[in-house]
């Protein structure tokens, strides 16, 4: 009786900060939680005695009233207990939009129009955004956390235990900076807790791993992967993602972005890219095999045709018989056009696949020289922004030639205030040309104007054909172009900020997680594009396979300032 009336309240055994709460309980009790756990019999349940958990999505259309370009149709998903179904897809496809419907159809209301089902069986959301909510950003952090009623329901025991599992000081909570100034790092991780203290059933994460720290991000693949119920989640991380995801679920806008198309595949991400590639392969090559008999096929027959259109054009009315049979000749072969065009509409056609977007960054003129001294940067002490708290001391920093170099750190510890600082000093040099990509991308763009505006540097009309084409190579549609910038996901804001770089000429490249928001298969371009890159790149990411692929030197911000590091 006691299990019963404990799972009622916490529903679920999530994460390591609840579970030791489970515990607690148990030994509270007397009661195995061996047995607790693992002592249910009846299929239909979980082990808590709670139904079995299920979302199901049903003939779901999501249309933008915008431009009325349809998002989502038709969609029909299934998912079930221990499913970590992970939707992919490029920027702009839909996938943020698709998350919050399913946890609340009116978020999506003022821009969008939608029809269908989400049935389940009273089951409690976790959502995560991707980012946080206006409301919340002057709130404090004391403010952001006593919102939820779950809170007062924690002793500070559990809340310290959940600190120190994010890496965070046991009294964070009730802190009275502002949740708007914290890092972005910070931010995710103060969203998660209040997420997780509700102890819901279902978790909707949008970009989790945004911004998180190494640890943490470990410790998120550990909760994904512990979570014995539904989780939901998008990612640019390919290393969580390969990691965690036993469900992959695809979302394309073919043929130019006019038509959508899904794939719910109930596999490992790894084994749905091999799998999917391999098809495509298949398809592709008995395309082309189909489309090479065709042409002889086609070749055959109009030889055919034109020889007894020939016959019958030089029959002369002394020979009916002749006449007649090259009238049933030519019957025939026009019977065999017929046969021929339906064979056509059953041929294999070429696999249909969401083509890779193009741009570069740099050229020749961007080329820095190997023994060049990009950076020689020296801080005494680097400060919190509001200057009341000491971050780091004796900070050394040198750059030279092309070297790409990539700051991590724990969050909070100062590496965006750190970059601000360093960008600060390189983009005022006369000596080089630097371009800054801050974290929060509201701090370059202009919201109320659109892409093409916003690129825009002379009116000239053929600059501004120029700027659609290469919008266009970025897989922005004609209407998308048209959107203020307010109106684009993180990831369109992120390519077009790495657009205005392309554009400008520079040869040193300053980047605050440069990799986030971009999909899974984007993410693999960016890199390509960042190595090839011929000038210098100072960066902070958590992002593995960027730092993997991309840099050359990797170093750890501290106390006691910046120490070279591996990944």
């Amino acid at each position: 009786m006691y299990v019963n009336q404990f799972v009622c309240i916490c529903q679920i055994r999530l994460s390591r900060p609840i579970s030791l709460l489970y515990r607690s309980f148990c030994l509270l009790y007397r009661v195995s939680l061996r047995e607790s756990v693992f002592g249910c019999e009846n299929g239909l349940f979980d082990c808590y005695g709670k139904e079995t958990c299920v979302l199901q999505i049903k003939n779901l259309t999501i249309t933008h009233k915008k431009d009325l370009r349809t998002i989502v149709e038709n969609f029909n998903c299934v998912l079930n207990d221990g499913d970590k179904a992970v939707i992919i897809g490029e920027e702009g496809n839909g996938k943020s939009t698709l998350l919050q419907w399913i946890y609340s159809p009116g978020l999506i209301g003022t821009y969008c129009e939608a029809k269908g089902e989400r049935i389940g069986s009273g089951q409690r959301f976790g959502y995560l955004p991707q980012e946080l909510p206006a409301d919340d950003r002057n709130k404090s952090i004391y403010e952001y956390f006593t919102d939820e009623e779950a809170f007062f329901s924690q002793t500070p025991k559990e809340l310290g235990r959940m600190a120190r599992e994010f890496s965070l000081a046991p009294d964070f909570y009730y802190g009275g900076q502002t949740m708007g100034t914290l890092s972005g790092g910070e931010k995710v991780k103060a969203q998660m807790l209040r997420l997780l203290m509700a102890q819901p059933d279902i978790l909707l994460l949008d970009e989790p791993s945004n911004d998180i720290d190494i640890e943490t991000l470990e410790w998120l693949e550990r909760l994904i992967l512990e979570w014995n119920r539904i989780v939901l989640f998008i990612s640019h991380d390919e290393t969580l993602i390969e990691n965690t995801a036993n469900v992959v679920i695809h979302m394309e806008q073919i043929r130019r972005k006019t038509q959508c198309r899904y794939t719910v595949a109930r596999m490992p991400y790894l084994q749905y890219r091999q799998e999917r590639s391999s098809r495509f392969e298949i398809q592709a090559r008995q395309a082309a095999l189909d489309r090479r008999e065709k042409k002889l096929r086609d070749e055959k027959y109009r030889r055919i045709y034109q020889s007894v259109e020939h016959a019958q054009n030089v029959i002369t009315r002394q020979n009916p018989h002749g006449g007649q049979l090259l009238k049933k000749k030519m019957h025939a072969v026009k019977s065999l056009e017929r046969r021929f065009a339906r064979e056509d509409a059953a041929m294999t056609k070429m696999p249909e696949e969401e083509s890779a977007i193009f741009f570069k960054i740099g050229d020749a003129e961007s080329a820095v020289p190997k023994g060049k001294t990009v950076l020689k940067f020296t801080l005494d002490a680097l400060y919190t922004p509001d200057k009341e708290r000491i971050l780091s001391h004796n900070i050394v920093l040198q750059v030279r030639g092309p070297e790409k170099i990539c700051i991590i750190g724990t969050n909070g510890a100062g590496k965006t205030t750190l970059l601000h600082q360093i960008a600060a000093q390189l983009l005022n040099r006369t000596d080089i040309s630097a371009e800054y990509m801050p974290q929060n991308y509201e701090e370059l763009l202009t919201l109320s104007m659109t892409p093409v505006d916003f690129l825009d540097r002379t009116g000239d009309k053929n600059e501004r054909t120029r700027i659609r084409t290469y919008l266009g190579a970025l897989k922005y549609t004609a209407e998308e172009m048209e959107h203020t910038n307010a109106e684009l996901s993180g990831g369109q804001k992120a390519k077009l900020l790495l657009l205005k770089m392309s554009l400008s000429g520079t040869d040193v490249l300053i980047l605050d997680e440069p990799t986030r928001n971009f999909s899974p298969l984007s993410g693999p371009v960016i890199r390509q594009v960042l190595q090839e890159f011929p000038g210098a790149v100072i960066s902070i990411s958590h992002d593995r396979k960027y730092m993997e692929e991309v840099c050359d030197k990797i170093y750890r911000l501290t106390e006691n300032g910046l120490e070279e590091s591996g990944i």
